[in-house]
């Protein structure tokens, strides 16, 4: 029988150059590629403004070599994760990240496309209904001048319909009441908003600002499914100061692994 894309992944991916990297002071240790993409605060980001409770489900879409899932069940007593990811080096790569953090009881990761059928993510083990909470880093960049480099163009470059194919796919994994947590470019807020209407409300969006009086560059955005509760706004999250000092509050979340108010509210 011919070895599966993963198995050959497994192999291959001994060939690819990687670090081993600490993120949140130690407490995550992830080996990923030195070339293509690179975790970076975003996915600490997304996983400080995850709402999941000690035992819930939770699904990272578009996982990479597992950085925001990893991080949420490092902090997140007894929550498992289903890590979603469609590179089979990077799933391969997930796939050790959750063995060398001694989190294999409680971490999982499936090789799939996001826009994959629902039958498909069945076989995965990943049902409709299945999970209390979905995170995900979608690709936002529009497509023009993609990055030559496969792997960054596969986390970076947007198609038109790239980001109503991943609120499908929450939509369908989450459990009634299920909440979704996505980070997205703050200048595509409005794009977001109106994806999210159909099937989720009880929308709070907390902006993310390089330095004071800067604008956002990013949004974190958490979202219930079938909730009609109204759109709330929280102060944003400031990363460095005047002098490019990071702030407490940033340090909190990105060293120390503090979760966000946006995971509390």
């Amino acid at each position: 029988m011919p070895a599966s894309p993963v198995s050959f992944a497994e192999m291959a991916v001994e060939l690819i150059q990687t670090s081993e990297d600490a993120v949140l002071g130690g407490r995550l240790v992830l080996r990923q590629p030195l070339k293509g993409h690179r975790v970076g605060h975003d996915a600490i980001l997304l996983a400080a403004a995850c709402s999941a409770r000690p035992g819930e489900t939770l699904v990272d879409l578009g996982a990479g070599v597992g950085a925001a899932g990893l991080a949420v069940v490092r902090r997140v007593a007894d929550a498992v994760v289903t890590l979603v990811e469609i590179d089979p080096a990077l799933v391969a790569l997930a796939r050790d990240n959750v063995t060398r953090n001694g989190l294999a009881k409680r971490a999982r990761v499936v090789c799939l496309d996001v826009g994959a059928t629902s039958a498909a993510f069945a076989s995965g083990g990943l049902p409709p209904a299945a999970a209390d909470h979905v995170l995900m880093n979608p690709p936002f960049n529009p497509a023009q001048n993609p990055s030559p480099d496969c792997g960054r163009r596969l986390a970076y470059a947007a198609t038109d319909d790239t980001l109503a194919t991943w609120l499908g796919a929450a939509a369908r994994l989450l459990c009634p009441a299920g909440t979704l947590t996505l980070i997205w470019r703050a200048d595509g807020l409005g794009e977001v908003l109106a994806g999210l209407a159909a099937d989720f409300g009880a929308v709070a969006v907390l902006p993310v600002h390089p330095k004071p009086e800067a604008a956002a560059i990013r949004v974190l955005v958490r979202a219930v499914k079938a909730s009609r509760a109204p759109l709330s706004v929280l102060p944003g999250l400031i990363l460095a100061d005047a002098s490019g000092r990071p702030t407490a509050q940033a340090e909190d979340v990105l060293r120390e692994g503090v979760a966000l108010p946006l995971a509390g509210n």
